[in-house]
C-alpha cells in the first residue's frame, strides 16, 4: 500500500537554501518505501528571491507546491498555512537551514507505520546553537511547564510527523494567534521520540535576535 505524505517548510529570506534543501530531501523522500510526497512550501512574505526560486523548483518537480504570503505574518502563521493545505495521511514540519537532519524522516515514517500518531524529533545536542539561544530556550520551557498544565516536551522543536487525525484535530481548534508547539502539545494522541543531534545551518542565518526570541518567550 502507498501512503501519500506531506512535508511543510516555511521559507523567508532563504533564497540560497532552497536547493542545498532540495538536493538533500529528495534522495531521503525517494528512500523511504510505498510512499508518494508532496512538499509544501509556504513563502512568508520574503523579500529575496526566495518566491522565485520556489517557483522555479516548482515547475520542474510535481512534487512541490508553494503557498505565497502577501506580506511576512511569521513562522506560526506559515506553519499554521502549510499544515492547512497539506494533503497527506501524515504531515511533518521541517525547516529549510537542514539543522533537522532529513534523514529521520524515514525513521519517522516507519514508527508511523508501526503505530504511533506522533514521532517528535528531540534534541540531544544543541552545541550549534548560539549561547543565548540556548539560555532562552532553557528558561522557556522551564517556565511553561512550570505554569501550564500542558507541558511541552523539552529540546523538542516543530520537526515532527503527525498522522491525519493529530493535523485534522489541530485544524479544529479555534485559535487565530497560534503558538504551534503548545497547540502540538495540547492535542496529545500516542506518541513516540527519536533523538538526535542538531547539524549548523545550511545557508543563511537564523532570523532571531536575542531580544525577538526573548520577547517569543514572554508572549507565548
Amino acid at each position: 500500500m502507498t501512503n501519500t505524505l506531506s512535508l511543510v517548510v516555511p521559507f523567508y529570506n532563504e533564497a540560497a537554501a532552497i536547493q542545498p534543501f532540495a538536493d538533500a530531501i529528495l534522495p531521503v523522500l525517494e528512500a523511504v518505501p510505498d510512499s508518494r510526497w508532496e512538499i509544501v512550501c509556504v513563502d512568508d512574505g520574503s523579500k529575496d528571491s526566495t518566491l522565485l526560486k520556489l517557483v522555479a523548483l516548482a515547475q520542474t518537480d510535481i512534487r512541490f507546491r508553494v503557498l505565497e504570503f502577501s506580506r511576512n505574518f511569521g513562522k506560526e502563521a506559515a506553519l499554521t498555512a502549510g499544515i492547512d493545505a497539506a494533503k497527506g495521511e501524515a504531515v511533518i514540519p521541517i525547516d529549510a537551514d537542514l539543522q533537522d537532519p532529513p534523514e529521520l524522516i524515514v525513521d519517522m515514517v516507519h514508527a508511523w507505520r508501526m503505530g504511533a500518531e506522533v514521532v517528535l524529533a528531540r534534541r540531544v545536542n544543541r552545541s550549534s546553537d548560539g549561547i543565548l539561544k540556548r539560555r532562552t530556550a532553557s528558561w522557556f520551557y522551564s517556565l511553561h511547564n512550570k505554569l501550564s498544565k500542558t507541558k511541552i516536551p523539552e529540546n523538542v522543536g516543530d520537526f515532527r510527523l503527525m498522522d491525519r487525525t493529530v493535523v485534522d484535530a489541530l485544524k479544529a481548534l479555534p485559535e487565530r494567534q497560534r503558538f504551534m508547539k503548545g497547540l502540538f502539545a495540547w492535542v496529545g494522541f500516542r506518541t513516540i521520540t527519536l533523538d538526535y543531534t542538531r547539524a549548523p545551518r545550511s545557508a543563511g542565518e537564523t532570523k532571531f535576535s536575542g531580544f525577538s526570541l526573548w520577547n517569543f518567550a514572554l508572549v507565548s
